[in-house]
């Protein structure tokens, strides 16, 4: 795959310029604005009318702001009944535009007993002028449409203007300064709009120009980790959702970014089915490197044992099964992933019709058993703390396929307890507990018998000696195959949970999103200096 050549501003998700969303967002905030406004104004009517005695909506002013009300109701009304095409709401909105300025344009015949000839008619052109200018400002639209949306406002101004004039009996020859003072109000507004429309939605299409990576352009972040940030996307041409990652050019240096292009090579190896797909990569003029893969929309295995508890034996099996598959594949070639963990495994309601489907994620710190490179140092330590096998604390260097097999066995504990392995006040002292301690058999931990064969399957994962744990990932699945004393996790199952307990879970974790809840990644990257330098220190040693 050739990447692309794209440009990109900044970090930060933008929406397209002109987008429907965008438009049919703005279109009901004018709505919204014009008929509160001809509320308040119709409000006053009544108290006026009911202190002075008058009749309600008595004279032409009134009806028509009442027209106007009704209009722009019905605007705001039809954009909040769903997602719209671009062509029903480009008619609503020269629709909206036309009777509003007709209407407005009708105030000129409104003129209160007394009032200064001409009040009424320089009413009525503030009110079109100011109508139009404010439709530039708040809904997107390129500078001819709103050219000629004020020319047609201009329009009825003016035909208002000569019926009021013919209406009142002016002579004709008396007509040439109003006319002449009405249109050029007129189009002084259009200008004023048209321009405010240029700048405006130039500055949109620059935003949308910004976010283009090639042919994908971001929506939304929906995630960020230590090696980049992770957002929606969409394809000019294609419909599948994707989703594109990139690590911007900041402090970290040319070692992270080296890290993030090797994860993306090594990566668009896999090919397994529970493996995420990458579709493309490349690096922009401005030395930001990204590239695009599957978007999944699910649950990641560390939300569903937060929100969801202990899980049952069958499903543990079933999705174990699925992430063994995958690593099994990338030991057969040489890479082993080292961050294993929950939160690195997503778990979708279906894919190509099978339900409950699990995929892996981010293997930026994965590392190729064939290259010795200087990604992979002695002292550093990769991975998530309470999920490291204690080899990948004490001895770096040592990590290996059954590296990945320990962290394997954290995980399938964590979704059936329900709990971490080992826990402690800080991550140093988990790390200890890594080095040192026996776990806590799963029966146990739960009060609840589990499966004799899956929970010494589980042990046997969690082994101190790397030497004795399943050698790798595709002896781990041939044992979990050999069972036979786990009741299995049907479609059915599958298919029920996701459509009664786990659309809660899903809500409740995009409920969490909004909520911008500050990010673990960096707490997790603090606690790995300090194992760091402890280590570095004696203060851990493999016992």
């Amino acid at each position: 795959m050739s990447p692309a050549e794209p440009k990109l501003a900044a970090p930060r998700p933008a929406p397209s310029a002109g987008s429907e969303t965008l438009v049919q967002e703005r279109l009901a905030l004018l709505g919204r604005f014009h008929a509160l406004l001809a509320l308040a104004f119709l409000t006053l009517h009544v108290v006026s009318a009911v202190l002075g005695g008058a009749r309600l909506l008595e004279g032409p002013a009134s009806r028509l702001v009442l027209g106007i009300g009704l209009v722009s109701f019905v605007q705001w009304w039809f954009c909040q009944l769903g997602p719209r095409p671009e062509p029903q709401l480009l008619t609503i909105d020269a629709m909206a535009t036309g009777l509003l300025a007709l209407l407005a344009s009708g105030l000129v015949f409104a003129e209160a007993p007394g009032e200064l000839p001409g009040l009424s008619l320089s009413r009525a052109v503030l009110l079109v002028s100011l109508g139009t200018v404010l439709r530039a400002v708040v809904v997107p639209s390129s500078p001819r449409r709103t050219l000629l949306l004020g020319l047609v406002a201009t329009a009825c101004l003016l035909g208002g203007a000569v019926a009021w004039l013919r209406t009142e009996g002016y002579p004709v020859r008396t007509w040439t300064a109003p006319v002449a003072w009405t249109a050029a109000a007129g189009l002084l507004a259009t200008g004023v709009a048209t321009a405010a429309s240029h700048s405006l939605f130039g500055l949109r299409q620059q935003v949308r120009e910004a976010w283009q990576l090639g042919q994908y352009t971001l929506i939304e972040k929906i995630g960020e980790g230590g090696m980049g940030a992770v957002y929606r996307a969409s394809h000019a041409m294609l419909r599948r959702p994707t989703a594109v990652k990139l690590l911007p050019p900041g402090p970290a240096g040319a070692e992270r970014l080296s890290r993030f292009e090797r994860e993306v090579q090594m990566t668009s190896r896999l090919t397994h089915p529970n493996t995420v797909a990458i579709f493309d990569y490349g690096r922009t003029p401005d030395g930001v490197f990204y590239y695009a893969m599957e978007y999944l929309e699910g649950v990641n295995l560390e939300d569903l044992g937060r929100h969801d508890g202990p899980q049952p034996a069958g499903r543990v099996v079933h999705v174990l099964r699925q992430v063994a598959g995958s690593l099994a594949e990338a030991h057969e070639v040489g890479l082993i992933h080292r961050d294993v963990k929950p939160a690195n495994v997503i778990l979708v309601s279906q894919r190509g019709g099978a339900p409950d489907v699990a995929k892996v994620v981010d293997f930026g710190l994965v590392r190729d058993l064939d290259q010795d490179t200087d990604l992979s140092r002695d002292d550093q330590i990769a991975g998530t703390p309470l999920y490291l096998a204690p080899e990948a604390i004490s001895t770096p260097s040592r990590v290996g396929a059954r590296s990945d097999l320990y962290s394997l066995g954290c995980v399938g504990y964590f979704l059936l307890t329900g709990r971490p392995v080992f826990e402690g006040r800080n991550m140093v002292e988990v790390c200890g507990h890594h080095l040192h301690s026996q776990p806590v058999p799963p029966t146990e931990r739960l009060g609840q018998p589990v499966p004799a064969g899956l929970e010494s399957l589980l042990l046997a994962c969690l082994e101190k000696d790397p030497s004795r744990r399943p050698s790798f990932a595709g002896a781990f699945l041939a044992a979990l195959d050999a069972l036979g004393d786990v009741p299995p996790w049907t479609p059915d199952d599958a298919r029920s949970w996701w459509s009664g307990r786990g659309a809660n879970v899903v809500a409740r974790v995009r409920a969490e999103a909004k909520g911008a809840r500050p990010p673990r990644r960096r707490a997790e990257d603090s606690a790995l200096d300090t194992m760091s330098f402890v280590r570095r220190a004696g203060g851990l040693r493999e016992g």
